[in-house]
């Protein structure tokens, strides 16, 4: 019988094949009390385990290595470093032995209830990716687990039977000869797993957790494979060999479909491929509506490394380098002035030539940096009632000055060898703007004082409180430029945290008062000659690119992924018949029904 599971598009495209279950490997654990003179033992087993799980990972690595270079997405490779960096965490470790000496936990009881607490601190903060690595420190806690007890790893479960027998995963990823595209089905998928997929003839792949800035997401986007994640119990409902179709474009799993079904899909996945190689035709095409207007069209990136993918997506610049992926999972050992400016200096090279947005870091009390050392030297407590409300963004930079200072003089070093643009997040009054300002001038005095050569940058400020966007003249008479950060905007206006679930369909990119504040930054930003783009997901999205255009926005940054079907967009618009429309939809009472009229 057909039937389907919803859950989140993150990769686009249309994939069939025969399911691969590879369910929930969570091991069973054994809770026992231990006597003082096995205390040392029980510390062994885990020192044991966790250099165990090491040197998996880093022969994982290293088989990377050996990978051409178009084969090993730079995503994975850096969410290897955070499993190794998560192996290595003192802190940690440090924990779970405390757990073990003060409690007299055997050591994997110990592991889960460190877990349990670190779990908590996760599932407390407000930024979607931060709170999706709770997955990393849970997967390397498994495979810690079954090192302890000598299991075997999670990258080898039973696949389905085929040729009268059963395959191992490994065979099976390795093996060439299968005609029958095949759908693995998982609760979740680690890196390492990912490294697996990456060689192996699987079509598409949906997860029961994960969000659209999970780990799974991230890698799915780069390698352009359709994926869903997020459709809770798929890996219970679905069988192994079911027949299964990955919407990847709705965000749907069709299980079991009948004889129409696929061949409408089929027919849809036919046209997909046609689509995206005619897609491809465009990267070298300028982004220039029917009207002859000029649209930017930026790439948003996490690494340096994600450079490449948006030169080949045709990206024009990096609207936004997130330059906090460089401060994750430091427990207070913040990345020093040199290696933040050889990282910038990456980003900047590896644009050749085309300019590069660094916002400043955006981490806040609900996130890893005000933990160990840092939190320590600034004496700072660890809860608060509402992260989201809480000290982040430039509010926790101006907390930390010598921080601050250290990432302004790398990015204004790395200005010299290239067209950089500095981004704030999350400003709201006069005094942070002056205060902000201060700094960057006294970063500039002091790699003058050192004789360190550094560059000019245009600077700039993210609009993503109302406050902001309800006091823009401020911001326009101080900064070259805006950036409208959507996600932030949408969920501070409406009142939403995008973090609960019971709320989230209340989370409206359509709603009056959300258009009403972007449509106004950008009537502001034009009246006063000053560029603003938008960066949030709504940039992103082909849905509402006619829209952005019709309200004078000429200036879009997006994942690299999306860029050439947007620009698609963009090249049969005409804005000069899309205002008077996009003016309507703004006045609507239900902007949604217009918007698909």
């Amino acid at each position: 019988m057909t039937f389907s599971i919803h859950g989140l598009p993150v990769a686009r495209g249309i994939a069939i094949g025969r399911a691969v279950i590879v369910a929930s490997s969570r091991v069973d654990v054994a809770h026992y009390f231990i006597e003082p003179l096995e205390v040392d033992r029980e510390i062994e087993r885990l020192r044991v385990a966790r250099n165990q799980v090491i040197d998996e990972l880093t022969r994982l690595q290293q088989s990377l290595s050996t990978m051409k270079a178009k084969d090993a997405p730079q995503e994975l490779v850096a969410l290897l470093d955070v499993h190794l960096m998560l192996l290595g965490d003192e802190d940690l470790i440090g924990g779970v032995k405390q757990w073990i000496v003060n409690r007299l936990y055997n050591a994997e009881w110990a592991l889960t209830a460190q877990l349990e607490v670190v779990s908590r601190q996760f599932d407390e903060m407000e930024d979607d990716y931060l709170r999706e690595r709770k997955v990393d420190l849970e997967q390397i806690a498994e495979r810690v687990l079954r090192a302890m007890k000598g299991s075997p790893s999670p990258l080898a479960p039973p696949l389905p039977p085929r040729d009268a027998r059963v395959a191992s995963r490994q065979e099976l990823l390795l093996d060439d000869t299968i005609d029958v595209p095949l759908i693995l089905i998982a609760h979740d998928l680690s890196p390492a797993d990912m490294l697996q997929f990456k060689k192996s003839v699987f079509a598409g792949f949906a997860t029961d957790v994960g969000g659209k800035t999970s780990h799974t997401a991230i890698v799915a986007r780069s390698m352009d494979i359709p994926a869903v994640v997020g459709a809770r119990s798929a890996s219970q409902l679905v069988r192994q060999d079911d027949w299964v179709i990955i919407d990847g474009d709705a965000g749907i799993v069709i299980v079991d479909p009948s004889a129409i079904i696929l061949a409408e899909y089929g027919f849809k996945q036919r046209q997909f491929e046609v689509e995206r190689q005619r897609l491809t035709r465009l990267r070298h095409t300028p982004a220039v509506t029917l009207d002859d207007k000029k649209i930017e069209l930026l790439a948003n990136i996490e690494s340096p490394e994600d450079t490449s993918a948006a030169v080949n997506a045709g990206a024009v610049g990096v609207g936004l380098f997130r330059s906090e992926f460089l401060f994750m999972g430091r427990k207070g050992k913040l990345p020093d002035e040199e290696e933040q400016y050889l990282a910038y200096r990456q980003a900047v090279d590896g644009m050749q030539g085309l300019p590069v947005t660094i916002r400043t870091v955006d981490v806040g009390a609900d996130k890893p940096l005000d933990k160990g050392g840092d939190r320590e030297r600034s004496g700072r407590e660890d809860h608060h009632l509402n992260p989201a409300l809480g000290l982040r963004a430039i509010r926790w930079s101006l907390a930390d000055p010598a921080m601050f200072l250290t990432q302004l003089r790398a990015i204004l070093r790395a200005a010299a060898f290239g067209q950089v643009n500095l981004l704030f997040p999350m400003l709201g009054n006069a005094k942070e703007i002056q205060q902000t300002l201060g700094l960057l001038q006294q970063a500039r005095t002091e790699l003058d004082e050192r004789g360190v050569a550094h560059g000019p940058v245009r600077l700039g400020a993210m609009i993503e409180v109302p406050a902001a966007a309800l006091t823009l003249p401020l911001f326009v008479k101080h900064f070259d430029f805006l950036s409208i950060g959507t996600n932030d905007l949408i969920q501070y206006t409406l009142a939403i945290d995008r973090a609960d679930e019971s709320v989230a369909h209340l989370y409206d990119p359509l709603h009056p008062a959300v258009l009403r504040l972007v449509a106004d930054t950008i009537a502001t930003c034009q009246a006063s000659g000053k560029s603003v783009s938008v960066c949030g997901e709504m940039a992103g999205d082909v849905a509402l690119t006619r829209l952005l255009l019709g309200l004078g926005l000429r200036s879009f940054s997006m994942h690299p992924a999306q860029i050439l079907a947007v620009k698609q967009q963009v090249l049969r618009s005409d804005t000069s018949k899309l205002a008077a429309w996009a003016q309507a939809v703004l006045l609507s009472e239900d902007p949604a029904t217009l918007l698909s009229s």
